[in-house]
């Protein structure tokens, strides 16, 4: 069992390493820092480094997973990532339709693929799609997984690098805020966490507020306003 320190997840389900950067938020992935350290220690999954590769060995993993669990999908990489065939991903939402026992979250920055493809798949009750969104510039993300079949539709404001007012929140079903870790993390104004925690409020979207972040995410913590928000979707 991969056992993640990730707050929103239990566990993490990586059938695909490596990516590629596409917009302000990849700018400090943690993924290829962690993929590059994976590497040096031998990992054999990480033979590549952070360059795209598809994993058919681990595609079965989470059937053999018996306590039903919060999975993240692809902590590692971007399922709809170009260079991911559609019959692997197809394959992907097969082994998690018959691992009805667990709940998936599968998180995208590439909002438009995943529109494209999401007629041709099989969206069951236990997969949680999101998008990954950092600041108004990419708001169509939000547009993009609102027409999709997913029965619960997330986002993630993470890393959030500016003010996002005028959220429109219709159809969404979660919400996710955290500032960027790590050495060069920017810096998160606590401004923008609040107006898009008062947004979710207004509209009754359960809100979860991750971490503020920085270069000791742990010292920093994840306190607002006095609260910890740990709000989630009722399960279905």
């Amino acid at each position: 069992m991969a056992k993640s320190k990730i707050e929103w997840t239990e566990s993490t389900w990586n059938p695909v390493t490596g990516c590629t950067k596409i917009s302000p938020g990849c700018a400090h992935c943690y993924a290829k820092r962690m993929s590059i350290r994976l590497k040096a220690m031998g990992q054999p999954n990480y033979i590549n480094g952070f360059s795209l590769t598809i994993h058919k060995h681990m595609l079965e993993l989470p059937l053999r997973w018996k306590r039903p669990q919060m999975i993240f999908v692809n902590s590692m990489s971007d399922l709809f990532h170009k260079g991911v065939p559609f019959e692997f991903i197809s394959k992907v939402f097969d082994v998690m339709a018959q691992a009805s026992h667990h709940r998936f979250q599968v998180l995208t920055k590439r909002s438009n693929r995943l529109l494209e493809l999401s007629p041709k798949l099989v969206w069951m009750p236990n997969i949680w799609v999101g998008v990954s969104v950092e600041n108004s510039d990419y708001l169509f993300r939000i547009d993009d997984l609102r027409q999709t079949d997913a029965k619960i539709k997330f986002v993630s404001f993470e890393p959030l690098l500016g003010a996002i007012p005028d959220i429109n929140l219709k159809g969404i079903d979660w919400v996710i805020v955290g500032g960027e870790s790590g050495p060069k993390a920017r810096p998160m104004d606590p401004d923008w966490v609040r107006e898009i925690r008062d947004q979710c409020l207004s509209a009754g979207v359960p809100f979860f507020f991750k971490q503020w972040g920085g270069i000791n995410k742990k010292k920093a913590g994840r306190v607002l306003d006095g609260k910890v928000w740990n709000r989630i979707p009722a399960f279905i």
